[in-house]
């Protein structure tokens, strides 16, 4: 095979991951998927709750519902921080 070949189906395998890379990204940054991670969250810490007969249980799933989300959205702040002051090369 000529080098010219496989150098083109180099840059067409780099493209290709590049663009699986980005979907990757998009969908781990995506309201979508943040939405889910909160309905799955209540729902099972709500089960949980009523299945170990704790008063008013799904009322009680929305404080460590909320309390998950807002850790989930300190992280890229938190990744910053941590890429600028320890991470360094």
């Amino acid at each position: 095979m000529p080098r010219i070949e496989m150098l083109e189906k180099e840059v067409k395998k780099i493209k290709e991951r590049n663009a699986s890379v980005e979907t990757e990204k998009a969908w781990e940054t995506s309201h979508s998927r943040r939405a889910l991670l909160m309905a799955f969250t209540y729902l099972a810490i709500g089960a949980y709750l009523q299945a170990v007969s704790i008063p008013e249980p799904w009322l009680n799933a929305l404080v460590p519902t909320a309390a998950f989300m807002l850790s989930t959205l300190t992280l890229p702040f938190i990744k910053k921080l941590w890429i600028k002051h320890i991470y360094r090369k």
